[in-house]
């Protein structure tokens, strides 16, 4: 069986659709295939959007949210779908989901509120339609197909925008829900980035998580392999925006992938790796729009036998530094630093703290570095006061560089030529972290050095084809 996920991009217009029937039609022939779909391009943006303004007191928004909606699908569906049965079916089930929407805005709108539970619910709309859409096509071109919201597949535990599988229970359920679908020769299409926890309600599985919807099921199912379908042909050395000789790799280990992905490479989600790790199922990464290139092949294997594999980059962040006198080395404060940054809510990319112990860094996104360090400064206020800690301060406008391969682990030097390399140019580190396994080094440089930071890196690792 094959697991097949495809990103906004693959969906994002009646071409693309297309396209991505057929090749769900060609390998449907092969062997038994699932489907996952993420919501059209800038569908979930839009809920959001909508969401947020119905919150604010925005009526206007909410009248507008239907046909705000359903434009794109309807597009969509009066070029693949004739007019006919199929194509009246197909807008009345757009036409009703778009109605749940419109609905749930305006109650938003009249409390003023939009809580997890509800933002949620909303944002799984843009993935509940476009699988509508996929399967509608499908069926019109001769593959037998039909809509399965995930809700019914994927059990969660009860943490909204960011919630974990229930692996077991999934397992059971998935099965359950999907043996008859296949026993009557129909591929399901399923929906991507959200599920349902053990009450039923719906929770999503962060932004990105249709990768991780497709690892999720690929373990239920125990596919024989995932592929993930967007618009590139694979995971590439760096950012070919940054270095034009950058190529795809053909294969990367799941730790490997797990790295480039937490530090950039957005050509898969993160916490995608582990359920198919369980599972040692292969994940591809290929391009809807070039299906005969080879793609990624992300594995317990890895390839190129080079020392460094990739080198990684995220922008767009700040740098909190809280300072005291020796006392940041107790367990207790730094319990209290954690547990502040934890409750504000805020993603830490990467922590670095001074041996002496007076000193620890957190590194944010930029637009979340005022409420970190607001966080913290509510923690710390006695301790302010009284000169235990003796500042918080924020260092804005910076990026972290990861460079990440197997074969660091146990090779002296690289170190030495990651920092080498960044002294030649004249690019000043701030801060710094490796961890134990040996198979990245971040460090932190300020934004406007970065494309000559990843550039000399990719040379001096000699990662060019």
């Amino acid at each position: 069986m094959l697991v097949m996920k495809f990103g906004g991009t693959s969906v994002g217009s009646a071409a693309a659709i297309a396209q991505t029937v057929d090749i769900l039609a060609t390998y449907s022939r092969q062997e038994q295939v699932v489907g996952i779909v993420s919501a059209m391009s800038g569908v979930t943006n839009a809920l959001l959007a909508k969401a947020e303004a119905a919150a604010a007191g925005d009526s206007e928004g909410v009248d507008a949210a239907r046909a705000t909606l359903l434009a794109p699908h309807r597009t969509a569906a009066v070029e693949l779908l004739p007019n006919g049965d199929r194509r009246r079916e197909t807008e009345a089930t757009l036409g009703a989901l778009a109605d749940d929407v419109a609905r749930m805005l305006y109650s938003v709108y009249v409390l003023r509120e939009l809580s997890p539970r509800a933002r949620d619910r909303i944002v799984s709309f843009g993935e509940r339609m476009s699988s509508v859409l996929v399967a509608a096509v499908l069926n019109e071109r001769g593959t037998p197909a039909q809509a399965v919201p995930a809700d019914r597949l994927i059990v969660t535990d009860s943490v909204f925008d960011g919630a974990s599988p229930l692996l077991e229970q999934t397992r059971a359920r998935t099965n359950a829900t999907l043996e008859p679908i296949f026993a009557a020769g129909l591929l399901p299409v399923v929906t991507g980035f959200f599920g349902a926890d053990e009450r039923g309600i719906t929770t999503t599985l962060g932004r990105g998580g249709s990768d991780y919807s497709a690892s999720i099921l690929g373990n239920a199912l125990d596919a024989r392999e995932i592929w993930i379908w967007t618009d590139v042909d694979g995971v590439m050395t760096a950012d070919p925006r940054i270095v034009p000789e950058a190529y795809t790799l053909p294969a990367v280990s799941y730790a490997e992938a797990t790295e480039m992905a937490y530090f950039g490479a957005k050509v898969i989600h993160p916490k995608t790796m582990h359920p198919a790790m369980e599972r040692n199922i292969p994940i591809w990464i290929k391009n809807t729009f070039n299906p005969t290139a080879p793609g990624t092949c992300i594995s317990t294997e890895t390839s190129n036998g080079r020392v460094a594999k990739a080198i990684a980059s995220i922008s767009g962040l700040a740098a909190i530094t809280v300072e005291g006198r020796g006392q940041l080395g107790v367990s207790d404060v730094t319990a209290r630093i954690f547990s502040a940054i934890g409750r504000s809510g805020v993603n830490v990319f990467m922590i670095s703290q001074a041996s002496s112990q007076h000193s620890v860094t957190f590194v944010v996104q930029d637009s979340q570095a005022e409420l970190a360090a607001a966080a913290l400064r509510a923690e710390f206020a006695t301790d302010l006061a009284r000169e235990l800690v003796l500042s918080i301060e924020t260092n804005r406008d910076l990026a972290i560089i990861a460079v990440v391969g197997e074969g660091m682990r146990g090779t002296p030097g690289v170190a030495g030529q990651v920092f080498g390399t960044m002294g030649n140019e004249g690019i000043n580190i701030i801060a710094i972290a490796q961890g134990s396994s040996e198979l990245n080094i971040s460090f932190v440089i300020s934004g406007a050095d970065v494309r000559r930071a990843v550039a000399a890196l990719h040379r001096g690792f000699a990662l060019a084809r």
